[in-house]
């Protein structure tokens, strides 16, 4: 019986889980205060305790482990490679190869710690495809791997016809592919965290909402049901609830939805598609299509850039069958001419910043408070750095996590509401106006490349590579 419109959540979820969610019903004092219990809290929740096991260490969350973005996204394991040319451009070449090399090992210690722990998650590192799906996209894939060729640090490789049929459509009119990738079912992956991170000692309170905090050396963290907790830290791992929050956020993210769509078990046709693996495949567009299949023959198809919430609300729409299922049905269509016969629907908050990177630091003034934020929608690798980068500021590590250029640097900021949605619906309209024409065959207009170009970092795939690796 369903019980919650997430496919991958309502999947992992079991009876005894829902009835052993334990709020927090008295004061108590910890040494680290995590709010969040999706991939980033619980991430750094592991590292502190595997830091420091002496360290007492306290996760809340206000609904369940991974019933926020961690237990509904597309479940895809990619690395900041495609963004090379954007990290050079903001944090120069040895900054942008540390941190490409490092989301690249990434992939495979989550693998690594999946089996150790045993966490049975789906985990598939059976690498990526990213392709150009229309005419106009089949010169934006060469330029980033002659951007890593020339710094050694390029996995990538061009995919010859044979090849291309695993990306099962037809569609796809060129690719190339990283090894170092893969897809997981996310919400068993946050799941399993949880009880991993209970066995480590970290005492988790679900249904329990951060209302509040006050103090210095020692931090006093009300919550909306009354207890406090005292704490010698505190962090901020909710992501796209992070400007909820915190309002001083509230212009350096953009809540916008990514939809997604999963088919019944369709294993014969998914292997006439050869689609006998878990990488997934991505195209090279702004507000990218992507899919994947599961391990028990299913197919999952996911489009970003829909719904923009309005001073990043996370409204209720957020937990609903997705609006845009229309949408979602042109884009299987495109892909594959075949009747398939689909699930469910369902919507994920992204938290997007200015650059489509993520960030880190200590609030000001507040040198024991730390947040991380901004994964847009590109989290489930750089989430497992996150824990890295929070758990070396909180145990005070002067490390290279800790000192990476993702930790208190200066944030862009959107422009203020109503501007701000008018802006970013406007762009998208643009975009979807760009593409449908690419899609046709035809010439976009001029305005709509150049509105279309004002969202470039929303891409996965960096566009422009050439101009963005001089600046």
């Amino acid at each position: 019986m369903k019980r919650f419109q997430p496919f991958w959540f309502d999947e992992a979820i079991e009876e005894a889980d829902l009835a052993s969610a334990k709020p927090l019903t008295h004061d108590i004092d910890t040494g680290a205060c995590i709010i969040g219990g999706g991939y980033t809290g619980l991430w750094t929740a592991i590292m502190l305790k595997q830091k420091k096991p002496e360290l007492d260490v306290t996760v809340i969350e206000k609904d369940l482990c991974g019933q926020g973005a961690s237990g509904r996204n597309g479940g895809a394991m990619l690395t900041w490679s495609t963004k090379f040319a954007s990290l050079i451009k903001l944090f120069g070449l040895e900054q942008a190869c540390f941190l490409v090399k490092s989301s690249e090992q990434a992939v495979h210690e989550i693998q690594n710690f999946a089996q150790r722990h045993c966490i049975d998650c789906d985990c598939r590192v059976d690498g990526t495809y990213y392709t150009a799906s229309n005419c106009a996209q089949m010169s934006s894939l060469a330029p980033m791997m002659t951007l890593l060729e020339k710094h050694n640090i390029n996995h990538w490789q061009v995919v010859d016809k044979s090849r291309l049929r695993n990306t099962g459509s037809d569609a796809n009119r060129r690719a190339i592919f990283s090894p170092h990738a893969g897809s997981i079912q996310p919400a068993k992956l946050v799941r399993g965290l949880r009880r991993v991170a209970n066995k480590l000692g970290v005492r988790i309170f679900e249904k329990t909402a951060y209302k509040s905090h006050i103090g210095g050396e020692t931090l006093a963290i009300t919550t909306q049901q009354g207890a406090v907790i005292r704490a010698t830290s505190l962090t901020f791992a909710v992501n796209a609830w992070l400007p909820s929050l915190r309002p001083e956020f509230s212009r350096h993210v953009v809540l916008v939805s990514s939809d997604m769509a999963i088919t019944k078990p369709m294993p014969a046709l998914l292997s006439q598609l050869n689609l006998h693996h878990g990488a997934p495949i991505i195209d090279a567009r702004i507000f990218v299509n992507y899919y994947r299949t599961t391990s028990d023959g299913r197919l999952m198809l996911g489009k970003g850039g829909n719904y923009f919430s309005f001073a990043n609300q996370v409204t209720s729409r957020f937990d609903k069958a997705s609006r845009y299922s229309e949408i979602l049905s042109q884009s299987l269509k495109y892909f594959f001419n075949t009747p398939m016969q689909l699930d469910r629907t369902w919507t994920g908050p992204s938290d997007r910043s200015v650059s489509g990177l993520p960030f880190f630091g200590q609030l000001k003034g507040q040198n024991n408070v730390y947040f991380g934020s901004g994964y847009s929608g590109n989290g489930v690798v750089q989430s497992f750095i996150g824990g890295k980068i929070l758990s070396a500021l909180i145990t005070k590590q002067n490390n290279e996590w800790a000192g990476c250029a993702l930790v208190n640097g200066a944030l862009a900021k959107f422009p203020y509401e109503p501007f701000r949605s008018i802006g970013a619906y406007t762009i998208r309209n643009a975009i979807r106006r760009k593409e449908y024409a690419q899609d046709m065959g035809e010439t976009p207009s001029k305005f709509d490349e150049w509105l279309s170009r004002l969202s470039a970092s929303a891409a996965k795939l960096d566009p422009d590579i050439e101009r963005l690796a001089k600046m």
